[in-house]
């Protein structure tokens, strides 16, 4: 497949190996260990906290506390992950029956509730902390998984006078959530090739029989071809056909079928080891005698393309999802790139956040809240962005064409995680 392959780095020939349940299991627990090491202080260096308390129940687990366990474990009743500040670091208690194996201390391991707030108890008033960060987060609803009767009841059985000391752990959960450590970022390579792979079988005449195929079925295809592999998607799969005027006339509104002459553009992901990727690629459905889209259309990827360059070079730690959108707007209107338009989120153990927004379809100049969240090195992205313009062999029909391909921002540098698309897949 490297010969035909549409994407900067390309794709080999053998489809990648998809690591059993077992080794994924082994990996999560070595990432969750670095992560420990290495992110947690940040979180809670960034939250100003003395001590975090993480509360979820079984069939509620809160999504911080999802990211905070092994994958081989079963999470009984009342969930407690206690994260106390101390001379020499950070120290990780565990007070509930999952077995979290030596990443926590574990100073009760049953599952009685009333046992489990004692032992809490006891935590609080041998360390005395002064912030006690809870997850009741106002703009990231990654950081707002603590229940209404949980914070209740927490605030009822603290010993006394430290439910006053209770404030949000909002900031921890951001940077907890949004840093990716050394070994995901290796990792994230690996899944995202998976899933340039899983696309690449879309695009192909295994997937499309121009004149039979529509743009649904390539949609069960996708998530088929995910479950196939023991894998979930990150969001339901989107398929659609992008087709020019006189072709539209010419077949009729009735027409579901994808024809020859038609763009197939998609938007899906997969979560694999913890990561989620997010993919905007297009197809072109080959005419009799043509070899190549019509150059209006390759025009339009190359202009994206464009867009991508500008938009991995304007990011600086420390700037906000809002500055790095005006400062790559701006650049690529002097630049003269067809109405750029920009809409990237973070990635990685989330899908939509909690890292800084980058604007979004219908808001080009500020994203209040998650806008404002600054950048940092280890977060990831979706170079989720788009360009507008005339189509001269489509009579002059204006073409919207959004493309999306996963970037990490690591050394002060952002960087394309697997490749791009610069070509189009042809069929």
């Amino acid at each position: 497949m490297d010969d035909v392959s549409p994407l900067s780095r390309p794709l080999s020939r053998t489809f990648p190996k998809v690591h059993t349940m077992r080794e994924r299991a082994d990996l999560t627990y070595r990432i969750l260990a670095e992560r420990l090491d290495i992110v947690l202080p940040l979180a809670m260096d960034d939250g100003d906290l003395d001590m975090w308390i993480v509360l979820c129940q079984e069939d509620d687990l809160d999504p911080i506390h999802e990211t905070m366990i092994p994958l081989d474990c079963w999470c009984p009743i009342l969930q407690m992950l206690v994260f106390i500040r101390t001379p020499d670091g950070i120290r990780r208690v565990s007070i509930c029956g999952t077995n979290t194996k030596d990443l926590y201390e574990r100073p009760y391991t049953g599952q009685v509730e009333d046992e489990q707030w004692k032992v809490l108890q006891s935590l609080v008033r041998e360390a005395d902390p002064g912030r006690i960060g809870v997850n009741i987060g106002s703009v990231q609803w990654c950081a707002g998984g603590l229940t209404h009767n949980l914070f209740t009841q927490l605030r009822e059985r603290l010993p006394e006078g430290y439910a006053d000391r209770l404030v949000s752990a909002e900031a921890a959960c951001t940077r907890w959530a949004s840093t990716l450590s050394p070994m995901q970022i290796d990792l994230f390579e690996h899944a995202v090739a998976v899933a340039h792979h899983i696309l690449a079988r879309c695009y192909s005449r295994d997937a499309v029989v121009p004149g039979v195929t529509t743009a649904t079925d390539l949609e069960w295809y996708y998530w088929q071809q995910a479950v196939d592999l023991g894998l979930e998607v990150s969001f339901r799969p989107f398929f659609n056909r992008v087709r020019s005027e006189a072709a539209a006339e010419a077949y009729g509104p009735d027409d579901k079928a994808l024809r020859p002459g038609d763009l197939i553009h998609s938007d899906v992901g997969i979560k694999y080891l913890g990561l989620n990727t997010d993919h905007q690629q297009w197809a072109y459905i080959l005419r009799p005698g043509e070899t190549q889209p019509p150059e209006g259309i390759q025009r339009l990827m190359a202009e994206a393309n464009r867009l991508q360059n500008v938009f991995m070079s304007e990011f600086q730690e420390g700037r906000t999802g809002n500055e790095t959108l005006a400062s790559i707007l701006t650049r690529a209107r002097a630049e003269g790139i067809p109405n750029p338009k920009v809409y990237s989120h973070s990635l990685g153990m989330f899908l939509h956040e909690p890292g800084p927004l980058i604007g979004l379809p219908w808001e080009q100049e500020r994203c209040v809240g998650r806008g404002d969240v600054a950048l940092v090195s280890g977060n990831a992205f979706t170079a989720e962005l788009g360009v507008r313009d005339a189509v001269p062999e489509w009579g002059g029909q204006v073409v919207g064409f959004g493309i999306e391909e996963d970037v990490v921002f690591t050394d002060g540098v952002c960087r394309m995680v697997h490749g791009r698309q610069e070509r189009f897949y042809l069929i």
